[in-house]
């Protein structure tokens, strides 16, 4: 995991990001932020956001 994502300040809406879905862990998704959904400045499992296509989970890679 890259751990600038875990860090609330190096995201925010438009930046390209790879998720981890929440209903399916399994699965990785990459897309564009829309909301940020973590209130806290840290989580140790990444920042939770929901990406432009509605799909929500913590992000696990920062791409831009």
């Amino acid at each position: 995991m890259d751990e600038r994502a875990k860090h609330r300040k190096n995201l925010g809406p438009g930046t390209k990001v790879t998720i981890c879905l929440n209903e399916d862990r399994s699965r990785f998704i990459d897309g564009n932020v829309k909301d940020l959904l973590t209130r806290s400045a840290y989580h140790p499992h990444g920042i939770k956001v929901r990406l432009t296509n509605g799909n929500v989970g913590r992000v696990k890679e920062i791409l831009s």
